[in-house]
């Protein structure tokens, strides 16, 4: 599934951090943390007596429909309790005091690969989940991101995020344009320049927007970049990168032409535009297929391009991590083992389109014949694959990426959601806090 072009890195972690979370973990000592104990289907951990694991995720993992009843069948001295946030930030901020108070929490936490630099600076407040059992598990370059310089592995990876364009069939025959499939992708075409030519089109014969946000294409656009807000060394570019400069500019431009419905990902009005027509486009990893149904369930006419602008885009996937801190390590380790054992995965690619990121899962008739019967049968499968085949560009995320990946889309939504800006002096802003980063 790896693009042999694929750049990696591993252990590139500047030394400096965000501020906030540096001061709140400052005063939170080390926990020690030993090996992680290889695991079965049904192996709990290193107890029988009964426990019960709390386990925090956001957004859709497919662990509701069964995944963790499953678990207490094989275990039943233990009990999960599943908690989800609305949003990998909310989570990512309930983890951050967790650790900053060396207890609570959850005994599994789930992190988003943009936040994963940031906690990483922390792997001494997460138990190590290393094991030669589970040394090939893995695509490289997913292990890699959780993986410390001396080697510890401090997350398990779930999904990934391959790109294709998800696309309302109804609002495009209306206008009079492709409607198909793969009609739908030759239209697009292969580029950015392509996608938004193709979207001035649809505005003008509908006066309808394109896309949900200039913010939402940022992250496809953003993750095409190798270096988009820092040097592998963790040195700040953001201010002076001209291919970021561009990228802000040609966003904006494109929203004074109407492609932008101007929505705030996740919001309520976001969540409503799926159903409404309120935008005929949005990018699709595959975790959001699942959003995509659950706020549409019954629109019938939603499909997804096996094509990607720029040629492909990883957008997103994740990791359950344990704290250090917690109450029942191993029992905890053994359930994150349990979640992202191939077996689990391909489950929760069944369940909620969330697409796996283990190797042996990849090869699996499951996934490579897999079809959406709620996007008109695609072969979700291999579009997936293809589209994760196609990703040649990995880009360093050091500790300050999610800062200043939060500025750009604030500087964005200012202009384009909100319209409280223009252009220029939303950059400014932008300059100005990505300046007080130091």
């Amino acid at each position: 599934m790896q693009s042999s072009t694929r750049r990696t890195r591993k252990g590139l972690m500047a030394t400096a951090g965000i501020a906030t979370l540096a001061l709140t973990l400052a005063a939170c000592g080390s926990s020690a943390d030993g090996d992680a104990s290889s695991t079965d289907g049904g192996d709990s951990g290193s107890s029988d007596e009964p426990v019960t694991l709390t386990i925090s995720t956001f957004n859709e993992f497919g662990y509701d429909d069964g995944l963790l009843d499953e678990y207490m069948e094989l275990n039943p001295n233990v009990t999960v309790e599943h908690t989800k946030a609305d949003t990998s930030q909310a989570a990512g901020d309930a983890l951050r005091n967790a650790l900053g108070a060396g207890s609570g929490g959850s005994d599994v936490a789930a992190i988003e690969g943009d936040q994963f630099a940031l906690f990483m600076q922390y792997a001494d407040k997460f138990a190590d989940l290393s094991d030669p059992e589970l040394a090939d598990r893995w695509l490289s370059w997913k292990t890699d991101q959780a993986t410390t310089p001396d080697g510890k592995l401090i997350g398990y990876g779930t999904d990934i995020g391959p790109e294709g364009i998800c696309f309302r069939s109804d609002l495009l025959e209306e206008a009079g344009l492709p409607s198909d499939r793969e009609g739908v992708a030759e239209w697009m075409g292969d580029t950015w320049e392509d996608y938004f030519k193709a979207g001035e089109e649809y505005t003008e014969k509908t006066g309808k927007p394109f896309y949900d946000s200039a913010g939402a294409i940022r992250q496809g656009m953003i993750n095409q970049m190798e270096n988009a807000y820092e040097e592998d060394d963790g040195t700040i570019i953001a201010t002076e990168n001209p291919e970021l400069k561009e990228m802000y500019d040609t966003l904006l431009e494109e929203s004074d032409k109407g492609l932008s419905a101007g929505l705030s990902q996740w919001s309520q009005d976001w969540n409503e535009a799926f159903k409404t027509g309120g935008f005929a486009t949005t990018l699709c990893p595959g975790w959001m297929l699942g959003i995509v149904e659950g706020n549409a369930p019954d629109v019938t006419t939603w499909d997804i391009t096996n094509s990607f602008p720029g040629g492909g885009g990883n957008w997103g996937g994740s990791f359950l991590t344990v704290p250090a801190h917690g109450e029942h390590v191993e029992e905890a380790k053994a359930l994150a083992n349990w979640l992202t054992a191939p077996e689990q995965q391909i489950k929760a690619f069944e369940s909620k389109g969330t697409f796996p990121s283990q190797v042996e899962a990849l090869s699996d008739p499951a996934i490579t014949d897999a079809v959406n019967p709620y996007f008109n049968d695609a072969p979700i499968g291999q579009i997936l694959a293809d589209r994760a085949d196609a990703v040649t560009v990995s880009p360093f995320k050091g500790p300050n990426y999610q800062a200043i990946n939060d500025f750009m889309a604030d500087a964005l939504g200012r202009v384009d959601v909100d319209k409280v800006d223009d252009a220029e002096s939303s950059w400014t802003k932008f300059v100005n806090d990505v300046n007080g980063l130091g």
